[in-house]
């Protein structure tokens, strides 16, 4: 009997399964300067034609896949009518090359071109939107892959997809109109009585998602208030989950309408990963019959948790390893949105699988994201044991009530910066005093999870953390060791552009 390896089976088998070019298919950084351009294109979305842009390689494959070790050399492009500039997502370069406007570098002028050029120390998920503007909701984004040479034996399919929220409209003048009231939402509240609601994260995140009969998600016997324009009532409280609607949701700039599709082997190992790129919109990613392994979160790895389904707030990323089962198949792996019955996804097929056509809308509504995961998850390469030597508390404030989001009280043009010294151990405690969750990233260096709603244990290694409504407090750490001037905000690019957003400062 003669065994294929997967590589193998995939190029003996390519013709099997008609599938569209798979964005899994990301393009490989070599010791010299790679070329990636910021440019316009035509996609596709429901039937209608669309204007976006995106970051790719001159031959046109999406993406950067490199390995651990080497150095990221890239000539960025800009081939727009208009400024740009590329943020390396979870990466740790010099804080001059962090490809945020105004903080690390000048915006590129269209026809200009940067030069990067720095190590690459930690394997994982990865990727790279624009900073500039909203840019990144025009789907200007795209997978950073570093992998571990230590796992270049493994005999597993590696399958990138890339969750987007997608509109038609522009997205300032969303955000106009959220400034003027026609946010979504129930009704305001101010920042006294939030707090008075006392901390909620706990009761969120305990929920649990009961399975449906096609994998989707249920608020398992929980019962839920008027969801009318993405707002929820919740054990008394309004909390609003999804302010902006969207025209469609989108895996590998595809819709269930017609999905990507990847062939895969009866009885393989594939490796997912899943990087929430959109803009505004929280998933639950769901497995349907199938198990998976997270192994990793935001690129690093953490202590193995099988489920069929897992969260992932904005910008956060999944690692998942799946066993196939060992005959013919079809599998979809869906994204559905919180709150929601709305959902987009992929499917992986064995040769002549039969595969059906899939609704973009689930059956039941998926649940608020939490914590409950969060709480579980534990890194695998922990910070050491140290007490911390400077805490800035930071209090996430605003409201729907004129669109207005920001830190401590004040918004980003007034903001004052954080400080601290090369070395420390620093820990930041969000409290969220809105009724909104807000994915907090913060660039330069990852952090550790290690407090939620007061108590204390060693959590995952990060780059963004959800601090949920109505009082959540969540707290990470981290170890100051990449000097510079690096920004803290909330990932929802809304909230960012209206304010939530500050800078960490190394002094001396």
């Amino acid at each position: 009997m003669t065994t294929l390896t997967r590589r193998d089976f995939l190029a003996t088998t390519a013709a099997a399964v008609v599938a569209p070019a798979t964005m899994s298919n990301v393009g490989r950084a070599e010791e010299s300067a790679i070329v990636l351009r910021a440019e316009s294109r035509t996609i596709e979305v429901n039937g209608k034609a669309a204007t976006m842009l995106q970051i790719s390689r001159p031959d046109g494959v999406w993406g950067v896949t490199t390995e651990a070790g080497r150095r990221y050399r890239v000539s960025l492009e800009n081939h727009l009518g208009e400024p740009t500039l590329v943020h390396w997502h979870g990466l740790m370069p010099p804080y001059q090359q962090d490809g945020v406007p105004d903080v690390s570098q000048p915006a590129l002028e269209p026809g200009g071109v940067y030069a990067y050029d720095f190590p690459l120390a930690t394997p994982g998920t990865f990727w790279m939107h624009s900073h500039f503007g909203f840019q990144e909701q025009r789907l200007m984004a795209a997978p950073l892959v570093i992998r571990d040479p230590a796992e270049a034996g493994l005999d597993e399919q590696e399958v990138v997809v890339m969750l987007h929220d997608f509109t038609f409209r522009d997205p300032d003048e969303i955000l106009a109109e959220l400034r003027a009231g026609g946010g979504h939402g129930g009704m305001d509240m101010g920042e006294s009585e939030a707090d008075a609601h006392g901390e909620m994260n706990g009761g969120m995140a305990g929920m649990e998602m009961a399975p449906g009969g096609d994998g989707d998600t249920t608020m398992g016997g929980m019962m839920m208030g008027d969801t009318t324009m993405g707002g929820m009532m919740m054990g008394g409280m309004t909390m609003d989950l999804n302010d902006v609607e969207f025209d469609a949701y989108l895996a590998n700039d595809r819709t269930l309408a017609d999905p990507e599709v990847v062939g895969v082997e009866p009885g393989g190992r594939v490796r997912l990963r899943i990087i929430n790129a959109a803009a505004s919109t929280n998933f639950f990613l769901g497995l349907g019959g199938l198990e998976g392994e997270l192994i990793a979160v935001d690129g690093l790895p953490v202590e193995p948790v099988r489920g069929r389904r897992f969260p992932l707030a904005i910008a956060q990323r999944l690692d998942i390893r799946l066993a196939l089962p060992a005959g013919q198949g079809a599998y979809p792996v869906f994204a559905y949105r919180e709150g929601d019955t709305a959902r987009t996804g992929i499917v992986l097929a064995t040769p002549g699988a039969r595969i059906e056509r899939l609704a973009d809308h689930a059956e039941h509504m998926a649940p608020p994201v939490g914590l409950d995961l969060e709480r579980r998850l534990a890194a695998a390469r922990p910070l050491a044991p140290r007490p911390a030597d400077r805490t800035h508390v930071i209090e996430l404030t605003g409201s729907m009530k004129g669109y207005i989001w920001g830190l401590n009280g004040v918004t980003y043009d007034n903001h004052t910066p954080l400080e601290l010294r090369a070395g420390e151990r620093v820990e930041l405690a969000f409290r969220n005093r809105t009724m909104m969750a807000h994915p907090m990233h913060m660039h330069g260096v990852p952090f550790q999870v290690v407090e939620i709603g007061g108590e204390r244990f060693q959590g995952a290694m990060r780059d963004t953390v959800l601090v949920p409504a109505n009082g959540g407090r969540v707290t990470v750490a981290f170890d100051a060791v990449n000097p510079g001037t690096w920004v803290m905000h909330c990932h929802n690019l809304y909230h960012m552009a209206a304010g939530m957003m500050t800078t960490l400062t190394y002094l001396g």
